[in-house]
């Protein structure tokens, strides 16, 4: 179980996390923006260089905003006394892998169960 100075201590990295993935996502929603060339100045390499780029920041994009939602989640368990425990066996997960990703929702042994299927 978590002392409080722990459960502060992940409160302030989730919330700094936050911050960041909130900036990264205003910075790289321009670049994701659809892609208008024009076709007669333009070459075809450079439109599918541009084309590989937006795809590529657009998923960028998308994995920002899951981890965005997985940031919320953690900072709602937190709230509600649940941070910190397996969602699966309701064990403590390990402060180690916490501080790996303090979004975990399963302790090693159950996260490793899943893989393997």
């Amino acid at each position: 179980m978590l002392c409080e100075a722990e459960f502060e201590h992940f409160r302030q990295r989730l919330l700094q996390l936050q911050r960041e993935l909130h900036s990264l996502l205003e910075t790289g929603e321009d670049a994701a923006r659809v892609v208008e060339l024009d076709q007669t100045s333009v070459g075809r390499l450079s439109r599918m260089d541009a084309l590989q780029g937006q795809a590529m920041s657009q998923e960028q994009v998308r994995r920002r905003q899951l981890e965005l939602q997985r940031i919320t989640a953690a900072l709602r368990r937190l709230d509600k006394g649940e941070f910190g425990d397996c969602q699966d066996c309701g064990e403590p997960i390990d402060v180690r892998r916490l501080e790996m990703d303090p979004a975990a929702i399963l302790c090693i042994h159950c996260a490793t169960a899943r893989e393997l299927g």
